[in-house]
């Protein structure tokens, strides 16, 4: 009875770190060979070059350092196929290629037909399509194994031209990133290529965050009667391994670690703790630094940096001004000693009073107002910045998407930092976070990683006498449902409007988006976890005429 034995490397295999990500496809398909016995391995998109890798692809050395590593990849592949992603260059264009390495050497090479060109991608601007490639099928263990490349398969004429050829399995390599609902957008398209087809499907994403974008892994199986695996963890670096069974076109797990929860919270928090972690190791940052105010921004941030880098690794600070409440500082510190995490207090009275002072005569005769305010979030900035400067470590900011959204942040303020962890987070979904967070547990006798009083009290900037956020801003269940549809769902006025929203209260919000782009142009990166995420998702001129 024919079978192939499969391992998918589910692995992060960071941006422009050739010669590191070489050595680690060369470990795993000795590893995938000696130990797993496998007869093929096949890797995520652009694995060797790591994705995306953007503007490199226009460096000519970059390309041609690739190219040498594919090469000394090739000769060290024996007694197992492997699948290897990898930028191709040929003279003056590039392709997204897959090639198959056998025998020590590069047997034949996939490029891939269909480039997404949206949302975070921009494939279109780097790579080329092969007007003259077609179907790839290869002959393993005497079973028909073809391969299309992410995008491919959301286009049903990749795969049939590949079925027509007589393959049995296809394996899809992907650098597909997060977002809610993509498990299961996924598993339904799995089940309809296979129904179209009538091939088995292999499909195996990258894992690991790179800057705004976490990619989960949650590689999958699809048999060709339709049935749908259970997914790989997510957010997790595993070699998984399958046998493939020709005569039946189905799969029998090895080694799979599947995934057991695949609810919105624990995918949204293993997404950001991901993100947050890579982004920090990847840019030789082992430590952060936190604002604690005793808010439920603050309070999240906090607890995801612990969950990432270990409370031995993070600082908070807190910043109290003559606003700032006994229940504030007292919640901020009572969450620090629960968590373990060390805390500084640098009140801002002196550094705000220098610097009302120096802008006495210039301010004489006028009341205070959002100036004021503003600058003791930048008091408050300036000090977090000079920490890090000082001491080392990446200020983590802690403004949300509903704030980023309206501008309810202050730029060089409370904006200040190097990553922005719920910056794709509406304040409706921190509350829903922060109390998802609380029932799991934090490893030692508190019930709880957020103070349940910081779940429940009003949110406040605290930068004036009895301040709340719905002073300035429509309730939050209001203000997310409108920003949901307006940016996430990019609907018009009107149809906001037609759901039922006060038009007046529409109208705030949407003109509140409009004049903040300038800020959120702005802003650290953060990790995105939904449809629309600020940032390369989406991208507004800051200088517009349309409302």
């Amino acid at each position: 009875m024919p079978t192939l034995r499969v391992a998918l490397a589910q692995f992060d295999f960071p941006v422009g770190a050739v010669a590191g990500n070489a050595a680690r496809i060369a470990s795993l398909i000795a590893s995938a060979r000696d130990q797993h016995h496998a007869d093929l391995i096949v890797f995520p998109e652009l694995a060797l070059s790591g994705y995306p890798p953007e503007d490199l692809l226009l460096r000519p050395s970059f390309l041609a350092a690739c190219e040498s590593a594919m090469q000394e990849l090739a000769a060290k592949v024996h007694g197992i196929v492997a699948m290897v992603g990898w930028p191709q260059s040929a003279g003056a264009v590039v392709y997204n290629a897959v090639s198959v390495l056998r025998d020590g050497g590069i047997e034949t090479t996939y490029r891939k037909r269909e480039l997404p060109n949206y949302a975070v991608f921009d494939e279109r601007r780097y790579f080329e399509i092969d007007a003259d490639g077609g179907a790839c099928v290869v002959e393993i263990n005497g079973i028909k194994v073809g391969v299309v490349i992410c995008e491919d398969l959301w286009f049903a004429e990749p795969l049939a031209e590949t079925a027509a050829r007589g393959a049995e399995l296809v394996v899809v390599p992907n650098a597909s990133p997060f977002e809610h609902g993509k498990l299961a957008r996924r598993d339904a398209l799995l089940a309809t290529r296979v129904a179209e087809s009538g091939v088995a499907l292999a499909y195996v994403n990258v894992v690991g965050g790179q800057d705004a974008v976490v990619y989960d892994g949650a590689s999958v199986l699809a048999d060709a009667d339709g049935t749908i695996h259970a997914a790989a963890r997510a957010f997790e670096d595993h070699l998984l391994v399958a046998d493939f069974n020709a005569p039946t076109r189905r799969f029998e797990l090895r080694a799979w670690p599947a995934e057991h929860d695949e609810s919105k919270q624990s995918l949204a928090w293993r997404a950001i703790v991901r993100g947050t972690r890579d982004y920090c190791h990847k840019n030789h940052f082992q430590k952060v630094w936190i604002g604690l105010s005793g808010g439920i921004d603050s309070a999240l941030v906090l607890a995801i940096a612990v969950d990432a880098l270990g409370a031995e690794n993070v600082t908070a600070v807190r910043l109290p001004s003559r606003y700032t409440s006994a229940q504030s500082n007292d919640l901020a510190e009572e969450q620090a000693r629960a968590l373990d995490v060390r805390i500084e207090v640098v009140p801002i009275a002196a550094p705000l009073r220098g610097f009302l002072d120096t802008l006495e005569q210039l301010f004489v005769g006028l009341p205070a107002d959002t100036t004021e305010e503003n600058l003791q979030s930048r008091c408050r900035g300036v000090i977090l910045m000079a920490l890090s400067n000082k001491f080392g470590g990446l200020v983590l900011t802690t403004g949300n998407k509903s704030e980023y959204a309206v501008g309810y942040a202050t730029i060089y303020g409370d904006m200040c930092g190097g990553y922005a962890p719920i910056k794709d987070l509406y304040k409706t979904e921190v509350f829903e976070l922060a109390r998802w967070r609380n029932t799991q547990g934090i490893g030692n006798a508190q019930s709880w990683t957020i103070p349940p009083q910081v779940i429940e009290r009003a949110p406040s900037a605290e930068l004036r006498e009895n301040q709340t956020d719905q002073d300035s801003l429509p309730p939050y269940d209001v203000l997310d449902a409108i920003l949901e549809r307006y940016v996430d769902a990019e609907q018009s006025r009107a149809d906001i409007v037609a759901a039922g929203f006060d038009a007046t209260t529409v109208d705030r919000v949407i003109r509140l988006v409009r004049i903040s782009e300038w800020k959120r142009q702005q802003a650290a990166p953060g990790p995105k976890v939904s449809r629309r995420a600020f940032g390369r998702e989406r991208r507004y001129p800051i200088s517009s005429g349309w409302s």
